[in-house]
C-alpha cells in the first residue's frame, strides 16, 4: 500500500515538475531587431530605395554589394544585386528561383550596360531594362 502511494506521488509530481512554464519565452523564436539602417550611395546621399548594401575589404581590395528589389510592369518582384569588385562589376538578376549573372559590358554616360550571351541589361538611374533575344523587361527598382 505504502509503495502504491509513493509510486502515484512520486507521477504527480514529475507530471507537475515537467508541465512547468518556462516565462523567459520560446529561445528557438528570433527577436525582432529594431535597429534602422540607413543606406549611402556613391555620392553620400541616403538612398531610400535600396534594401541592402555591404562593403568588405580583404587585403586592401575593396568589394562592394548593393542589393535592391525591382518591380516588373506586370507587377512581379525582382531581386538584383551589384558586386563591385577588383576583377569585374557583376550583376545577379534572381526571378522565380532563377539567378542571371551578367558582368559590365560598357558604361556609356549614366547609363551602364551588363552582357552574358543574348542576355543584356542596362541600367539607368531607378530603371532596368532586360533584353534577351525579342523580350523586352522593363524593372523600376521599389520600396519593400
Amino acid at each position: 500500500m505504502r509503495k502504491g502511494i509513493f509510486m502515484t506521488a512520486s507521477v504527480l509530481v514529475l507530471s507537475l515538475m515537467s508541465c512547468k512554464k518556462n516565462e523567459s519565452g520560446n529561445k528557438s523564436i528570433i527577436k525582432e531587431d529594431s535597429s534602422s539602417t540607413l543606406i549611402v550611395d556613391n555620392n553620400g546621399k541616403t538612398d531610400s530605395v535600396s534594401t541592402g548594401s555591404s562593403m568588405t575589404e580583404v587585403n586592401g581590395q575593396k568589394t562592394e554589394q548593393i542589393s535592391n528589389v525591382y518591380k516588373a510592369t506586370d507587377g512581379t518582384l525582382v531581386k538584383v544585386v551589384f558586386e563591385n569588385t577588383p576583377k569585374e562589376n557583376t550583376v545577379a538578376i534572381t526571378s522565380n528561383k532563377k539567378t542571371f549573372i551578367l558582368k559590365k559590358a560598357e558604361t556609356q554616360g549614366d547609363e551602364t550596360i551588363y552582357k552574358k550571351d543574348d542576355m543584356t541589361a542596362r541600367v539607368k538611374g531607378d530603371s532596368l531594362h532586360l533584353e534577351q533575344g525579342n523580350n523586352i523587361i522593363e524593372l523600376k527598382k521599389t520600396k519593400i
